[in-house]
């Protein structure tokens, strides 16, 4: 495809080649999020072009390989809101983005459809009436709630706007719930909550920085040179330097999305058992931590408050009470989610559905539905 390099890495190939030289340059998870930032500048909203027109290519040629034909018809999922601060304008510009790639890279009919509207028509496959279902959608940089009329009777509409009947979405998803993890469960190895010499508090600052790889500010802020300086000058006056020598080793070998990793990959594990051993032998010989099913809990306090809000809302925007709870994306998972989204509504059913699958596999139905 014109001006995409042939040479590209995708999925975890790609993962394992950046682990190899994280000095190359920064990882971003999700970047689909930042499709709707304010103030990209022309050459910003070019990039995300290219990155985007890479990925679409890549899934494209995959495709095309399987059914031995060429696809010229997709279906493309969206968030209720991709988060910009201009609400309605930022998610104009983020549509924008992904219909440029999308005709870029040879697509002749591009559709789109909320993800969590789609995964709810996976979800209504199953249903024998009409059922208001709240869908939870947890992906991995945003969450969107979606109170749904739907039932038999719905499945053959082409039209299910008057079906939406309340809506929340932002820009919180399993991603923070790693990066809350790294924070509170491993961060303590590397001093985070310790003391200076003097006695006062280490600054948290420089360890949040560290592990806000879907931040590009603060990650640039965190690997400058002059943060490096800062670093070395606290290691001096940190009253345990040896241990703060750890995060100047995050800083100087670039290890912030290894810690973040370790943290996702303790978060999976915790999904069937009560505690994983996480080990940093990179950062010190032998060295270790362990995090339970309470750390992830108690580090994600403000995620799952906020995925609770975006559910209230959602509901008092339909001014309606939802008959079941469907909750899909990565995260879901975990039962700490499940208990805690149980919680807010303990009367109402609740279904975890294909953690990863279920908004594919609606946007699948969709397409057949409006293409056919």
């Amino acid at each position: 495809m014109d001006g995409i390099p042939s040479d590209l890495c995708f999925g975890q190939n790609a993962l394992n080649r950046y682990l190899e030289d994280p000095l190359e340059g920064y990882y971003i998870k999700s970047p689909k999020s930042f499709l709707g930032a304010s103030g990209l500048m022309p050459q910003q909203v070019e990039l995300f072009e290219d990155i985007v027109a890479a990925m679409m290519s890549h899934i494209k040629s995959l495709t095309e390989q399987k059914l031995q034909r060429e696809v010229t018809h997709t279906v493309i999922g969206r968030p209720i809101n991709f988060q910009g601060l201009k609400g309605e304008e930022s998610n104009a510009q983020a549509i924008q983005i992904l219909t440029n790639t999308a005709k870029r890279v040879g697509f002749t009919h591009v559709e789109f459809q909320y993800e969590p509207v789609a995964a709810g028509f996976e979800f209504e496959a199953s249903l024998e009436q009409e059922t208001k279902v709240l869908v939870v959608d947890i992906g991995g940089g945003t969450t969107d709630c979606s109170l749904l009329l739907m039932g038999p009777e719905y499945k053959a509409s082409l039209d299910r706007s008057s079906h939406l009947l309340g809506h929340s979405g932002q820009r919180i998803g399993g991603n923070d719930f790693d990066i809350q993890l790294a924070l509170k469960g491993i961060m303590p190895k590397l001093c985070l909550n310790s003391f200076l010499k003097t006695g006062k508090p280490m600054s948290v600052n420089s360890y949040w920085q560290a592990v806000a790889i879907n931040n590009i500010n603060e990650q640039t802020e965190f690997y400058s040179q002059a943060n490096g300086r800062f670093l070395h000058q606290l290691g001096r006056d940190a009253a345990e330097p040896e241990h703060f020598a750890r995060l100047i080793k995050v800083h100087e070998e670039r290890l912030s999305y290894q810690l973040v990793n370790d943290a996702e990959q303790a978060k999976i594990s915790l999904t069937k058992q009560d505690e994983q051993q996480i080990n940093l032998g990179y950062l010190d010989d032998g060295l270790q931590t362990n995090v339970s099913r309470e750390t992830l809990l108690n580090a994600s306090s403000r995620e799952l408050t906020a995925i609770a809000q975006l559910m209230q809302t959602g509901v008092a925007q339909a001014g309606c009470q939802p008959d079941v709870i469907f909750v899909t994306g990565g995260t879901a998972k975990s039962p700490v989610l499940a208990t805690f989204l149980q919680a807010q509504f303990p009367q109402t059913k609740l279904v975890v559905g294909d953690h990863f699958g279920s908004v594919t596999a609606g946007l699948t139905r969709w397409a057949k539905r409006i293409f056919s």
